[in-house]
């Protein structure tokens, strides 16, 4: 009779053992699939000259900081881009003005807000 009621005890104990392990497994898989996964980026519309659209760079973009803008939301000045929603002015020589492959502009701001910092400013080769 001893051994009936030592038994589920040693039994439970175990279930216990494997859960625990199964738990740890589960939170070490987690964490860890976000280290794992790709890092993509998210494309810019279709445009006459780039009917199939293309990838704004990871570096510039989480999936929402990017957006096509308007010639007018950009001018130029010999300080260098000024972005007129926010008044920044980009250095022409600054590493985050990049060449637009569809010869509009694009800019990403920090989180994708209409007063954010620039991340990237994609703008028109001169030959456009």
């Amino acid at each position: 009779m001893l051994a009936l009621t030592t038994r589920p005890a040693s039994v439970a104990r175990t279930a216990r053992r494997l859960l625990n392990s199964l738990v740890a497994a589960v939170v070490l898989i987690a964490a860890a699939i976000p280290f794992a996964a790709p890092a993509l980026a998210h494309d810019a519309k279709p445009t006459a000259a780039m009917p199939q659209g293309w990838s704004y760079p990871f570096s510039c973009c989480s999936g929402y900081d990017c957006r096509e803008v308007s010639q007018t939301s950009i001018s130029e000045r010999p300080e260098g881009y000024v972005i007129k929603g926010t008044g920044e002015v980009v250095a022409y020589s600054d590493k985050r003005i990049k060449n637009s492959p569809d010869g509009e502009y694009h800019w990403c701001s920090v989180a994708g807000a209409n007063d954010g910092k620039t991340i990237c400013l994609f703008v028109p080769p001169s030959s456009y």
